[in-house]
């Protein structure tokens, strides 16, 4: 464990390294870096975890880099479009995020059919929520006046169906 602790950092020091050296020598790539916003950088930070989990042989690494990366999206949707008041649903997105982590370190061989199983699951919950509270709180009116409660009982027939499909459809007797 010490010996990948020890991977990492030297990666990362290397990589920091290499960016102050290339920004000196390549101005472009200075006011690149001085013109990205505080949102850029967390998705870039999300982005280095990843690649940092691929190189040490750490599929788990996927699940803290989309919620980083994820948050930067949020971030930098918010600063595009001046929403910043859209945190009151947005926030039901980061289960999504956890989601596509656990899809992806599935992927890439941890737990694969486990992960797979849930970061989809995941994945739904999130985009039901996001739904839901974005209709509520937000300005998502494309789902009507109706919206809400169709897409509550929809979740209750998906988390039904789940169980007796899980269950196999048995009763317990007892």
């Amino acid at each position: 464990m010490k010996n990948r602790s020890n991977l990492v950092l030297g990666i990362l020091l290397i990589a920091v390294g290499a960016w102050l050296v290339a920004s000196r020598q390549i101005p472009s790539l200075q006011s690149l870096a001085e013109n990205m916003t505080g949102a850029v950088w967390t998705i870039a930070a999300g982005v280095i975890i990843l690649i940092i989990g691929l190189l040490t042989g750490s599929p788990g690494m996927a699940v803290p880099a989309s919620i980083v990366a994820g948050i930067g999206g949020i971030l930098f949707y918010q600063d595009r479009a001046g929403d910043y008041s859209s945190w009151s649903y947005m926030w039901t997105l980061i289960p999504g995020f956890v989601g596509v982590g656990t899809l992806l370190a599935g992927l890439l061989g941890e737990n694969t059919r486990r992960n797979l199983g849930s970061g989809l699951r995941l994945l739904v919950f999130s985009v039901v929520l996001f739904l839901v509270f974005g209709t509520f709180f937000g300005d998502l009116k494309f789902l009507g006046e109706y919206g809400v409660a169709i897409l509550l009982i929809l979740l209750g027939v998906f988390i039904l169906a789940r169980g007796f499909w899980r269950g196999g459809g048995r009763h317990e007797t007892g």
